[in-house]
């Protein structure tokens, strides 16, 4: 089965200098039928004018990934990390039992976008971290790589949940098939351009949530940019 979320009927949240909008149901944006999917609980779709940012806000047992699409992200936790999040990087941020975090774009004029993903961890209360990586572009090319992943491999980042996340740069007319295993569950959210999910076109904005399916197929039929979510 599939279900679609289409980009004009998310929630959104305007500030001063910030643009949000939301795939689930998000601080005072409430959506009985988009409530999260399995795990998922947050696909917040952000872009941030230049000089722009969040103030600092505590975070508890949640798995926080930022994944940058351009521009220049600041980040500042209570951790002592203190760097920038750039276009083609992810981080992952377990806040565990608690931890102080904020978030801004870097550049005083250039705007950022970026997406904000919350993932409920598998265990609560953990010790608190952050890990960030470069994503190879060529790994991404006419393919899904995973670049997320409870048990990770090199260059993925780890997840404290039964989530997979896996990423896709394609080309006009290149199509990409993931298998899904028995009780398992996929949402695809694009990032770029449009793509086919089944009988369905789905541009940039445009999400789909998979269950009770063997194999999930996504066309391009222009340059694309995908995000793939393989849960239980």
């Amino acid at each position: 089965m599939l279900t679609l979320r289409k980009s004009d009927e998310r929630g959104t949240t305007t500030a001063a200098g910030l643009s949000s909008r939301h795939a689930f149901s998000f601080g005072g944006y409430r959506d009985p039928e988009h409530d999260g999917f399995g795990p998922l609980r947050a696909i917040n779709e952000d872009r941030i004018a230049g000089g722009g940012g969040f103030a600092p806000h505590d975070h508890r047992d949640m798995e926080v990934v930022t994944y940058v699409l351009d521009g220049v992200l600041g980040h500042r936790d209570s951790l002592g990390n203190d760097g920038v999040i750039r276009a083609g990087e992810i981080q992952r941020m377990s806040a565990g039992s608690g931890m102080k975090y904020t978030h801004f774009n870097a550049s005083a004029d250039a705007p950022v976008h970026l997406l904000h993903i919350w993932i409920a961890p598998s265990e609560d209360g953990i010790t608190p971290s952050v890990e960030q990586m470069t994503i190879d572009p060529g790994a991404l090319a006419n393919r899904l790589s995973r670049i997320a992943a409870p048990e990770p491999r090199a260059n993925e980042l780890r997840l404290t949940q039964d989530v997979e996340i896996w990423a896709a740069r394609l080309p006009a007319d290149e199509e990409v098939v993931h298998p899904l295993e028995a009780g398992r569950r996929a949402w695809i959210q694009v990032l770029r351009g449009e793509v086919s999910v089944g009988p369905h076109r789905l541009v940039a904005g445009d999400a789909a949530g998979i269950t009770d399916e063997t194999t999930l197929s996504a066309r391009a039929h222009v340059p694309s940019e995908i995000l793939l979510f393989d849960m239980a």
